[in-house]
């Protein structure tokens, strides 16, 4: 008998299919007809087992059929097509804000391990949640992710590098985070690092679990105090007592910055109310205790209100202070960034280069674009994956490519 026995996959049987769980959040099917093929099998919650087979062979056919089953990967969130990206894919890690690693040329690299959410803010930048508009997600290998981090520390060459865990969604979803941070923290040169929470899914073994790992903050997006107006903020069933008791929670574990964002019209009152709790609670040990964010206007987002230029937000946020005895300001020198150098750009605005479509976008017909290593979003695309095109590049800011199609 050939036993198989996986970390990140979860098998069911489910008329006439075996449904493959992976990560959690994700799944996929394969037919018990084309499993039979192999041998006699029978399905365990992390296992599948072939009888009268070799190991080897049981293993080399599976992985085939899984393969190809991956193709169909989706979402239980929102059963959109997800394409995971791994050490073997082919597709690179930096190039696009939806996945991947971000440098901005300070000490801080950003990790985006996934997309999705699993509320839907109204005033979300980046549209994301069951309620969403983007036409797919991507999850990342753990390994991948913390190996290709490595190279951009060990470029830095900096002892104050420090990881920010954000994405265009929840990270928390993300069934490999405590792992992720502990593989992070491993690298030679990290200092500090941070993920960015809605907290409805943080429970207090999780936080327990990540502050063993490593992980020095914890940087919450909490909105509101008022019941009615966090749970019209998240735009989606929202457990407010549940999030304001993991907060309270994290403090002795971690450092913890409230990070609301103010959304003019709808949250203003709460400001100081929330600036008061995070002082009450004792975040901000090494940093602010609040990070209020100024909610921006983007072109693919929920603009559920103007957004303010930033002269009348700050004049806004220190009116606030005044008036209600709170901190709410703070420079770059309260998160100790500094500026190091950034990683080459292998092309430059205005070039033509030859690349291969890849992947999908997320937004109408974009598609994503390989080459030299870097990833390049290209919109209004008619091509197929795997078509050679020709690009004019548009956009190379921080490694982050916008590719104009020629052909």
């Amino acid at each position: 008998m050939a036993e198989l026995v996986f970390r990140d996959l979860g098998f069911e049987r489910n008329n006439g299919r075996v449904r493959v769980n992976f990560l959690r959040l994700f799944y996929t099917y394969l037919e018990e007809s084309s499993l039979e093929k192999i041998a006699p099998f029978e399905v365990n919650k992390n296992s599948i087992k072939f009888d009268n087979v070799p190991e080897s062979t049981a293993r080399r056919k599976f992985e085939f059929l899984l393969s190809n089953a991956f193709r169909q990967l989706k979402n239980r969130l929102n059963n959109k097509t997800t394409f995971y990206i791994h050490q073997s894919s082919g597709i690179p890690l930096i190039g696009t804000n939806y996945f991947g690693l971000i440098d901005r040329g300070t000490n801080i690299i950003e990790v985006k391990p996934i997309t999705s959410c699993n509320i839907s803010c109204i005033f979300c930048s980046v549209d994301e949640g069951p309620l969403s508009r983007r036409k797919a997600d991507f999850v990342v290998e753990k390994d991948y992710l913390v190996n290709e981090f490595r190279k951009i520390a060990e470029f830095k060459n900096s002892s104050s590098i420090d990881a920010h865990i954000n994405a265009q969604g929840e990270p928390t979803l993300y069934a490999d985070m405590v792992e992720l941070v502990r593989g992070i923290m491993s690298v030679k040169g990290v200092k500090r690092s941070s993920i960015d929470t809605n907290g409805t899914l943080l429970t207090k073994q999780l936080v327990d679990e990540l502050a063993e790992a490593g992980l020095t903050r914890i940087n919450l997006s909490l909105n509101a105090l008022d019941p009615e107006k966090a749970g019209k903020l998240a735009g989606y069933p929202y457990n407010l007592a549940k999030v304001m008791e993991i907060a309270r929670y994290i403090p002795a574990k971690m450092d913890l910055i409230i990070a609301p964002v103010w959304v003019p019209g709808f949250n203003d009152e709460e400001l100081p109310k929330l600036a008061r709790f995070a002082e009450e609670i004792r975040a901000g040990k090494n940093c602010p205790a609040i990070g209020i964010q100024n909610m921006l206007n983007y072109r693919f987002g929920r603009n559920i209100a103007e957004s303010v230029p930033m002269d009348l937000f700050y004049k806004k946020m220190r009116e606030i202070e005044q008036k209600h005895n709170v901190k709410l300001v703070f420079g770059k020198s309260a998160f100790d960034v500094v500026e190091l150098p950034e990683l080459p750009k292998p092309f430059r605005k205005g070039q033509v280069i030859e690349a291969e479509i890849a992947l999908p976008g997320r937004i109408g017909n974009e598609k994503l674009a390989v080459a030299k290593d870097r990833l390049i979003s290209v919109p209004d695309c008619h091509k197929e994956i795997g078509s050679k095109v020709k690009l004019r590049i548009k956009r190379t800011k921080h490694n982050i490519f916008l590719g104009e199609l020629l052909d």
